[in-house]
């Protein structure tokens, strides 16, 4: 990556050295099964039983690096487009190198910010990691704690009758599962209060939407793995093995302090870190809580804000009063294909979605999805939509970050993303996997000259008008004051039903 480009998007963040010598991940090609170094054969039928027969570019670099001649020597960053493969990228190697584990313990937690896209993430790894006996746990608050600590931790069989010395009980409890996806509020519930749960034995973590989960604090969640995942014996008996038998039938993992193979000042074996993103914080300050390893940056091309390869960008200047009808015309343009349309906010979102619905017959079922809904109706909603019940979700940026769901041939930016970076997020919602998708940004006049700069970040200097029929906007008139005036009583009701309730019972239900 040429550091005078780095240096126009980050004026006052000095880069780091390690950044200034990326591996550019476009060098590499698609690549069959069949050829992949070192695969296992089981996780390649699983791979195949998900309908892969290739791994993507970012997957060979991650996998070289790794499984390859990397060997895990070095930290992971990935710096990648949305939709580029990075949840596999990371998924694999770790499931490869955990297959020959002979006992059952936590050695993989995947931190991630949201429910949903945790959610997801568990899902690519339940895929492939049954395949090689290796068992994977969800923490994010979607199910009562005592229903999450049941699947995650396994408790000793005893007779009834029969009293048991507690400490003898608790040095019993052991892991149930190899591998933890989580969300770092439940996460930090587990490490303070759950009877069993140990980060003793981690040996990978993977921080997933990593510009997200460094910028807000989560309970200090990330000082409080690395605290655990660090300590020392400071012993001088030899170890031959990493993981010794302990007290009452349990295992310890020793983790040695030396200066063997760059290790001074840190324990080994030690945590091996990868993070990723679509927009990778560049700010070392940041950067500098996750005490990278040796770090190797992964990237694509020489801008760190990367769109997808095959979208299409599109702007639409509408008159400020008539923006909804021109939404509508653009869906009607549309004819029926899946498509998200983003907001600037959960209030714009339920709005706009409320108004939508006020619009008589156009064809298609719309539905919001937003942070004001609980988490069950988001999984429902978010479910209709992959399964094509609904053509339209109307969105906040909560659907922005990682969220996969196949078949989104478009997104609409209703209202213009203030920044660069979550426009990348936001369009990165089609155009996945190699696949073709639109993005179209309805803008005042106002807006345009600001949007092209926007633009020109992520390096698209082609954002050509999106035409709609003449007409199409015209025609939707006679709809829109009657619309406008059942919007008007639907938010005058809301209002008041909310007074009557109380704060206490209409907070938003953000989830984490």
């Amino acid at each position: 990556m040429e550091e005078s480009t780095i240096a126009k998007q980050n004026k006052n963040v000095p880069l780091l050295p390690w950044m200034r010598s990326p591996v550019d991940v476009s060098q590499f090609e698609e690549c069959p099964l069949d050829i992949i170094p070192f695969l296992d054969p089981r996780l390649k039928m699983g791979l195949q039983n998900m309908g892969f027969e290739t791994l993507f570019p970012v997957q060979i670099a991650v996998w070289q690096e790794t499984i390859g001649p990397g060997a895990f020597e070095r930290d992971l960053c990935i710096n990648s487009p949305t939709g580029s493969g990075k949840t596999l990228a990371y998924a694999l190697p770790i499931v490869q190198m955990l297959s020959t584990r002979a006992v059952k313990c936590l050695r993989a937690l995947v931190v991630l910010p949201t429910r949903d896209l945790a959610l997801q993430v568990k899902q690519v790894f339940a895929a492939i990691a049954p395949a090689v006996g290796l068992s994977v746990g969800l923490a994010v608050g979607q199910s009562s704690i005592a229903d999450e600590i049941s699947e995650l931790i396994k408790r000793p069989e005893h007779e009834a009758g029969i009293c048991y010395d507690p400490e003898e009980v608790l040095q019993e409890l052991q892991s149930s599962v190899d591998i933890l996806v989580a969300t770092p509020g439940r996460l930090m519930d587990h490490i303070n209060t759950t009877k069993g749960f140990t980060l003793e034995h981690l040996r990978y973590l993977v921080v997933d939407e990593t510009d997200r989960l460094l910028r807000e604090a989560y309970q200090s969640w990330l000082p409080t793995v690395l605290k655990l995942t660090s300590t020392c014996d400071d012993s001088l008996m030899p170890v031959a093995d990493s993981f010794v038998p302990y007290a009452f039938g349990s295992l310890k993992t020793l983790r040695r302090c030396g200066i063997e193979r760059g290790f001074k000042g840190k324990s080994y074996p030690r945590l091996v870190k990868m993070v990723l993103s679509a927009t990778l914080t560049q700010d070392p300050s940041k950067l500098a809580q996750l005490d990278l390893h040796h770090p190797l940056f992964l990237t694509t091309g020489k801008r760190r804000y990367q769109l997808p390869e095959k979208l299409e960008s599109y702007k639409l200047i509408c008159e400020s009063k008539l923006k909804p009808l021109y939404l509508v015309a653009v869906l009607q343009h549309l004819g029926g294909e899946k498509c998200i349309v983003f907001t600037s906010s959960v209030e714009s979102t339920h709005r706009l979605c409320t108004l939508l619905n006020f619009f008589g017959d156009l064809k298609v079922k719309i539905k919001e999805y937003s942070g004001l809904q609980r988490q069950s109706v988001r999984s429902k909603t978010l479910k209709a939509f992959r399964e094509g019940e609904i053509q339209v979700l109307v969105s906040s940026d909560a659907m922005t970050r990682g969220m996969d769901v196949e078949g989104v041939r478009n997104v609409i930016n209703y209202d213009m993303p203030a920044y660069v970076k979550t426009y990348v997020h936001r369009a990165g919602r089609t155009a996945r996997a190699g696949q073709t998708g639109r993005c179209i940004t309805l803008l005042r006049k106002h807006e345009v000259k600001r949007f092209k700069k926007l633009l020109q970040k992520a390096d698209n200097d082609s954002c050509p008008d999106y035409s709609i029929p003449s007409n199409s906007v015209e025609s939707l008139h006679s709809f829109y004051l009657p619309a406008l005036e059942k919007l008007k009583a639907t938010v005058e009701s809301e209002t008041s039903r909310k007074r009557k309730v109380g704060p206490k019972f209409s907070r938003v239900n953000k989830g984490e």
